[in-house]
């Protein structure tokens, strides 16, 4: 080979692999490209203010849920209506503008259900179990639900059509015991405020609000309880004004952590 045609050969060659580095150079900036369009954009970032509304029992753990959730996503914040479930439902079904609906028990989630205002199935995320709530120390002696009964006894039950009054009456028919309580309550912290303020001497409630009540009550077990457990079902609404948000506090309640901060407050695993 002559050194022009060298000179020729090693001049091919080098436009040649120009051309290739030119061509990776390409190919690369064109994955990256595709790779930063597939990236989560700041706009997916969770925002606004998510409106739950939830059984009363579920106060304390999802108040601090919320923190949680709040914290995690800066310019998030959730709001809460707390109540018996079966009015909730009725403000749910009404129109009322809300996110996300917890109830304790699944007859009242059926309300919403059947009205068509739920996206999707509800999930049953936590259950719970009655207890009596009795004056500190326990003066009465309160051992079993058939002491309820006892003459003179003021005891409060939350009314029949609400969660926590339906188990009662499940309870209580389970054991065969009538009982006349000197008022029905419209939701269970109703229901245990009464004894706090030491309006009634007992009151039959869940026993995730005793021990929330701390030192204000004194819980007794008794065992027809075992046969009135409520599963608590939550669900994403149909029309959630902020579903995105709200989908992430739900995940966040069904998640080991929101079942660590409910399994704590005295709730049961679904």
């Amino acid at each position: 080979m002559t050194s022009r045609t060298a000179r020729q050969t090693r001049r091919t060659l080098q436009t040649a692999g120009a051309g290739a580095a030119a061509l990776l150079a390409l190919t690369a900036c064109s994955s990256s490209g595709a790779a930063d369009s597939a990236a989560p954009s700041s706009s997916d970032k969770l925002s606004g203010t998510v409106t739950v509304f939830a059984a009363a029992s579920l106060k304390e753990s999802f108040t601090a849920l919320g923190r949680t959730f709040e914290s995690r996503h800066p310019g998030t914040k959730v709001t809460f209506s707390f109540g018996g479930s079966d009015s909730l439902a009725a403000s749910i079904t009404g129109g009322a503008p809300a996110d996300v609906f917890a109830a304790a028990s699944t007859r009242t989630m059926k309300i919403v259900t059947d009205a068509g205002d739920a996206a999707g199935a509800p999930a049953a995320f936590v259950r719970n179990q009655l207890e009596i709530a009795t004056l500190p120390g326990n003066p009465d002696k309160v051992s079993s639900l058939k002491d309820l009964t006892g003459p003179g006894l003021k005891v409060v039950l939350c009314a029949k059509e609400v969660p926590c009054g339906a188990a009662a009456q499940k309870a209580l028919d389970a054991g065969k015991i009538k009982l006349t309580p000197v008022s029905y309550e419209q939701d269970v912290k109703s229901a245990l405020t009464k004894v706090e303020l030491k309006e009634a001497d007992a009151a039959v409630v869940y026993r995730t609000d005793v021990k929330a009540a701390g030192d204000k009550v004194e819980g007794v077990e008794f065992p027809e309880s075992a046969d009135a457990v409520n599963d608590y079902p939550i669900t994403l609404l149909k029309n959630a004004p902020n579903a995105a948000a709200s989908r992430a506090f739900i995940a966040l309640v069904q998640s080991a952590e929101g079942q660590k901060v409910l399994t704590g407050a005295g709730f049961l695993k679904p």
